[in-house]
């Protein structure tokens, strides 16, 4: 199973491929850009020109995508939200199983505390998926970080549903 991690955002939007089998293999990460010199429209059209790129050439099974925190600034969440929903789309084209994970939710599932900061958050992802360096950039380890959510979470509930 290959799973799609996305930490979206509008000028900086990460993403992390992780293959699941016995463990968890890190196949590749990187960040898509878009200029802030442009309209937030035509960042989008770009972004999901890359984003759907990426589809062709890994061909996920499963997309997982962070929500975004609200906190005390709304306008950034409004960019998050409408680069999630760029995410969403893009995922919804390929006809494949979308996730959801608020920040809390990964840094809880990668770190075990849902109140981690972006080095504890970046340290556990190089351990759990035995890398030498932490991934860089952070937007990349964080959409790693969502990938390592989704597949713990979904063992978790095959788990609790074996049991019953």
């Amino acid at each position: 199973m290959r799973i799609l991690g996305i930490d979206p955002g509008t000028i900086n939007l990460g993403y992390g491929i992780v293959d699941v089998k016995e463990g968890m293999c890190m196949v590749d990460c990187g960040v898509l850009n878009a200029s802030p010199r442009v309209p937030v429209e035509e960042r989008l059209r770009s972004l999901y020109a890359k984003l759907s790129e990426i589809f062709a050439t890994y061909r996920p099974d499963e997309v997982a995508i962070e929500e975004p925190f609200i906190g005390h600034n709304v306008r950034s969440a409004f960019a998050i939200g409408r680069a999630q929903s760029m995410a969403i789309l893009a995922a919804a084209n390929q006809g494949l199983p979308i996730y959801y994970y608020s920040p809390a939710q990964v840094k809880r599932q990668v770190t075990g505390y849902g109140q981690s900061d972006k080095q504890q958050i970046q340290e556990m992802v190089k351990i759990q998926l035995g890398l030498s360096q932490v991934p860089q950039p952070s937007d990349a380890a964080d959409a790693l970080a969502v990938a390592i959510c989704h597949i713990q979470q979904s063992r978790l509930n095959r788990w609790l549903t074996d049991r019953n």
